[in-house]
C-alpha cells in the first residue's frame, strides 16, 4: 500500500503541473494580445506627442548651432518606442539625410527633449573652435575633410568662408 502513495502523489503532481502550464500559456497568450493592443494605442499617442515636440526639438538643435548652419529641419514620419519606453524620432538638417541626420529622444509627457544625438558632420558644424588653437583646428579640418570641396563647404557652413 505504501508503494501506491508515492505513485498517486507523483500522478497528482504531474496532473497539477500540466494544468498549471496550460493556465500559464492561456494567461501569456491573453497578455500578449493586450500588450499589442496597448502598443498600438501608445504608438498613436507617441506620434501625436512627437508632433507637439517637433518645435522644441528644432529649438534644441538651433541652440547648438552657434554658426547658424541650419537652414531647415526635416522630421521622418517613422516614430519608434524603444524597449525602455522612450520615444525616438529621427530627422535631418538642410535637406541632407545622408550627412546631417539626428535622432531625438523623448519621454512621453515630460515636455522636454531628453536627448539629441547627431552625426559627426552635424557635430563638426556645431563645434566652438574658439576653445582650440588655430593649428589644432586646421589639422582637424584637413583630416576630417581631406577633399578640398568638402573642406570649403565646411568652412562656408561655419561662416568662415563665403
Amino acid at each position: 500500500m505504501k508503494k501506491q502513495a508515492p505513485f498517486k502523489l507523483l500522478a497528482f503532481v504531474s496532473v497539477l503541473l500540466i494544468v498549471m502550464v496550460g493556465f500559464i500559456y492561456e494567461i501569456k497568450k491573453t497578455s500578449d494580445t493586450s500588450k499589442s493592443q496597448k502598443y498600438i494605442g501608445s504608438k498613436e499617442k507617441a506620434e501625436a506627442y512627437v508632433d507637439e515636440m517637433k518645435p522644441k526639438i528644432e529649438e534644441e538643435l538651433r541652440k547648438e548651432d552657434i554658426h547658424h548652419f541650419i537652414k531647415s529641419v526635416t522630421f521622418e514620419d517613422k516614430v519608434t518606442i524603444n524597449p525602455m519606453g522612450r520615444i525616438i524620432v529621427n530627422g535631418y538638417i538642410n535637406d541632407n539625410p545622408d550627412k546631417f541626420d539626428f535622432s531625438a529622444d523623448l519621454i512621453y509627457e515630460s515636455n522636454k527633449v531628453d536627448g539629441i544625438s547627431y552625426s559627426q558632420d552635424v557635430s563638426d558644424r556645431f563645434r566652438d573652435w574658439s576653445e582650440y588653437s588655430k593649428e589644432v583646428k586646421e589639422k582637424y579640418i584637413k583630416t576630417a575633410y581631406p577633399d578640398k570641396k568638402e573642406r570649403e563647404q565646411y568652412l562656408k557652413d561655419i561662416g568662415e568662408m563665403n
